[in-house]
């Protein structure tokens, strides 16, 4: 007789796929971060290289990171060009996160910065400074946060019955966006031409505006929050099976939702401060990225890495490939709109619209 090999008890064949299964998940999240981090690099690059003076990649090197000593490539580099590359890359890694964490936190594709509120609390803000105040600089950006901290709180009160759900949190910010457009078309109004001027071209978006104070206070904003995201995902992803099964495996579901939002609220109103309120960006990085790791959705930092290398991108096609420069967030918006409305198509044919 023929001797047979015992099968594997179903438990152990079953612990087997699991861990083959969780091996797979990982090794496609570190080869799809690493490859966007690759990616966001050499644009960042290629953004410095570009450009009435042209440079190579060697060059562009050398002077950001001072290995070598030219004047005038020093000059063009990191006077001229680094700040615009600087900012594009951080407001994109900051609405990459901000989006992503959003969406997975309120469980609704629609749910992005753009249309909840946050973006429209800020802008208000700090065009009420632009055009009342005349401030500049580091005091918009204090506007806009506290614009952008006044809208977060106000919605999630006004969304709270025994917790807040998400799609009620969407309703309500896209009630007060529309509130703070008209307060901000009020602003205008009652501006003079000059300030009007100023105002709407901050209103576009355009990675090219920041000051120096305002860039580093986002850098570091950014070198904070993200890495507190990332250890906070744990939470945001009990939070999206639900609060009773968040609770069920040990999460203080209201202390981490509002830690998360938080995170969220500052990382994108200090990127509004900087770049004005680029629309699009924080609404597409988390899709985008979810497609990229297949089964492994929903990591904060591909997520971030996408909205920068889409500002980047958004960036060059604005200032070089177009027949005259435009403000970078009319390319965002170009961009972004055809793909809302898919989103909007076929979420309503999915039935998920909430």
């Amino acid at each position: 007789m023929t001797a047979t090999t015992p099968a594997a008890p179903p438990a152990a064949a079953t612990a087997g796929a699991f861990r083959t299964t969780r091996r797979r998940r990982a090794t496609r999240s570190v080869v799809v971060t690493c490859s966007l981090a690759v990616a966001v690099t050499a644009l960042f690059v290629l953004t410095m290289m570009v450009g009435s003076f042209q440079l190579s990649a060697g060059e562009v090197i050398a002077s950001v990171l001072q290995l070598r000593d030219d004047p005038s490539v020093d000059f063009v580099v990191r006077g001229l060009r680094l700040p615009t590359a600087a900012s594009a890359l951080a407001v994109g890694l900051a609405l990459g996160a901000a989006g992503t964490i959003f969406q997975q936190l309120l469980r609704n594709p629609l749910a992005s910065p753009d249309f909840v509120g946050i973006n429209a609390g800020a802008g208000f803000a700090a065009i009420t400074g632009i055009v009342l105040l005349q401030v500049g600089g580091l005091a918009v950006s204090a506007l806009a946060l506290a614009g952008a901290v006044v809208a977060a709180l106000l919605m999630y009160v006004l969304a709270w019955r025994d917790g807040v759900a998400g799609y009620r949190f969407i309703l309500i910010g896209i009630g007060a966006t529309l509130f703070f457009d008209g307060l901000i078309g009020y602003m205008l109004t009652r501006a003079q031409l000059s300030d009007a001027r100023q105002a709407m071209h901050w209103l576009t978006g355009s990675v090219g505006q920041a000051e120096p104070g305002e860039l580093r206070l986002l850098l570091g904003a950014v070198l904070l929050l993200l890495p507190t995201a990332v250890l906070l995902q744990r939470q945001l992803r009990a939070l999206e099976l639900g609060d009773d099964t968040a609770r069920a495996l040990g999460i203080r579901t209201e202390l981490s939702r509002a830690g998360l939002l938080a995170t969220a609220v500052v990382l994108t109103a200090l990127a509004v401060a900087v770049a004005g309120p680029i629309v699009f960006v924080a609404l597409v990085a988390g899709p985008i990225a979810n497609r990229l790791l297949g089964p492994a959705t929903g990591g904060i930092i591909p997520a971030a890495l996408v909205g920068a290398a889409l500002l980047l991108t958004a960036d060059l096609i604005a200032v070089h490939l177009l027949p005259t420069a435009l403000p970078t967030g009319v390319v965002t918006g170009a961009v972004g709109a055809p793909y809302l409305l898919w989103l909007l198509a076929t979420t309503n044919r999915q039935g998920a619209g909430g």
